[in-house]
């Protein structure tokens, strides 16, 4: 079977980080997603170099194909793709961006190290965002995975607490520590109860940390009037769900006490408002 990574030429780059943010799996308010597609739009130089074709990785009932209209007559379908961008941002950079894969993880991780090992990738940085317990009032945080606990303890805000089924995004960073490439997952600390809508602040607060951590340079100020606009939304929003209401403030005058939900009570909860709103 063909590999899974089409290059069209190979970049010439200078010691590049690897930017990965996958779709499918967990991104509480399009956190990564958000942060990789301001990250495109201002990389200079971007070109497309590659990508990954997944027609034949994914479910196409869960991953669809898009249709557009040319001139108006003539339907042209868009097949899901992972793009391959270099471009730089204060430092060389290597964007992946794009769906997750359905199958095959195994061989998309071993091509991906050995793409990063030709173009000299030096650090791979995943982004998302994760639903939590946490008021919208408050700064996002951002908590950090890492591919050795020396790098984790070197960057802070580590998370050491999850255990269970993980993403394309997370396998693929243990591939590439494995390989001798460090690897950090960020993930923006995003209210459970806005998850499943765009979070201006995660995503700044993502791109902050990305700034911090890997020199990549990006401008932020566009971002806030959106965070601005985003906060007074939630808070009408809030004014028309005193429940909901109830429950932030909750959340906030148990903040810094100790009394912290576990995994599955935070999973439950999530499942409960999820499923009031649908």
């Amino acid at each position: 079977m063909e590999g899974v990574v089409e290059i069209d030429r190979w970049p010439e780059l200078r010691d590049p980080v690897l930017v990965v943010a996958l779709s499918g799996w967990v991104d509480a308010g399009l956190a990564g997603a958000g942060a990789a597609a301001v990250l495109g739009e201002q990389l200079e130089s971007a070109a497309s170099f590659g990508r990954v074709d997944l027609t034949d990785l994914v479910d196409l009932q869960q991953t669809r194909p898009s249709v557009r209209l040319v001139d108006g007559a003539t339907r042209e379908i868009t097949w899901p793709v992972i793009d391959l961008i270099a471009g730089r941002a204060g430092r060389d950079v290597v964007l992946c961006r794009g769906p997750e894969p359905s199958l095959r993880w195994r061989a998309f991780g071993e091509e991906l190290v050995a793409m990063s090992q030709r173009l000299g990738v030096n650090m791979m940085i995943g982004l998302g965002g994760m639903p939590t317990l946490v008021s919208h009032r408050r700064p996002v945080s951002v908590l950090t995975t890492a591919t050795s606990r020396s790098l984790a303890q070197e960057v802070g805000a580590w998370r050491a607490d999850y255990t269970g089924p993980t993403g394309a995004q997370t396998a693929l960073q243990v591939a590439l520590g494995h390989a001798g490439i460090a690897g950090l997952g960020l993930w923006a600390q995003v209210p459970h109860y806005v998850a499943a809508t765009p979070s201006p602040p995660a995503i700044s607060a993502l791109l902050s940390r990305l700034r911090e951590l890997a020199g990549v340079e990006t401008e932020l100020t566009a971002l806030d009037g959106q965070v601005d606009e985003y906060l007074r939304r939630v808070e009408e929003g809030l004014s028309e769900r005193p429940d909901v209401a109830e429950m932030v403030r909750n959340i906030e005058a148990n903040e810094g006490s100790g009394d912290i939900p576990t995994g599955d009570e935070l999973a439950s909860e999530i499942e409960r408002f999820l499923r009031d709103q649908g």
